[in-house]
């Protein structure tokens, strides 16, 4: 990233109401997933997607955002097991036809590098559609050579804590990345930080030289669903409050 450029936002969102959230503070795009905390994050149902792609066209205040869809049908590893790059083939095919920005995809061979091949199936099915590789990126062993296999294989961006738990944790290894997606490959892959980020962390994140900054600005709401629904642990929402106090930290 040059000196100076703007640094881009996305949210992490897993609600229409985040998408307000979102546009309302000047995000450019968000993720959309389900079972953000819980789980890292899973892949959102037909229902949400339609929903939120409609009001990310046209907030009640704001500009549009983009919607890129997380695509990952389970929680845990991401080594693919039999029949699962055909699930997030169709799903990634499912999310472009129903009118999101790009999809979010990672996939990892058994010896914990990039699954190349699977990659190049998932960048097909976005059919031109923006693909942005989340944080398995984070278990390689050797994240520079992985970035010159996402740049061949055509994704847009890496979505990544430089290998750390939290990104205020990784900062030498983002640079090091970004440098080296800027450097060597020419700005074919962009770098965004994500991982644990706290507002008072986005400052440190931008000089690092990444070309966005990712965060969830969740709290959670308490919503006691009795024994059938989860017991008291509630649910998440996207923090309205946080969300503009990243947005106002990036642009200083």
């Amino acid at each position: 990233m040059a000196t100076g450029a703007a640094v881009a936002l996305e949210l992490a969102v897993q609600d229409v109401a985040g998408i307000e959230v979102a546009a309302s503070v000047g995000a450019l795009r968000v993720e959309l997933c389900t079972a953000l905390g819980a789980t890292g994050g899973v892949t959102p149902g037909p229902g949400l997607l339609a929903a939120a792609v409609e009001r990310a066209a046209a907030p009640p205040s704001g500009a549009a955002v983009e919607v890129h869809v997380l695509v990952r049908p389970r929680p845990g590893g991401f080594v693919l097991a039999a029949g699962e790059l055909d699930v997030q083939v169709r799903e990634v095919a499912a999310a472009v036809q129903a009118g999101a920005h790009g999809v979010v995809v990672g996939a990892l061979a058994p010896s914990g590098e990039v699954d190349a091949a699977a990659l190049r199936e998932l960048v097909a099915a976005a059919d031109g559609a923006e693909v942005t590789f989340h944080r398995a990126f984070d278990v390689l062993a050797d994240p520079l050579a992985a970035l010159d296999v996402l740049a061949a294989a055509g994704v847009t961006r890496v979505l990544t804590s430089g290998g750390a738990a939290r990104c205020a944790d990784g900062l030498e290894l983002l640079r090091a990345c970004a440098e080296h997606a800027h450097g060597p490959l020419g700005g074919a892959v962009q770098v965004m930080a994500g991982g644990g980020v706290r507002v008072e962390d986005v400052p440190a994140l931008r000089a690092t030289g990444v070309d966005a900054v990712h965060l969830s600005a969740k709290r959670t709401v308490s919503d006691d669903g009795g024994p059938g629904g989860g017991g008291d642990s509630g649910y998440e929402v996207t923090d309205l409050h946080v969300a503009a106090a990243a947005a106002a930290a990036l642009q200083r």
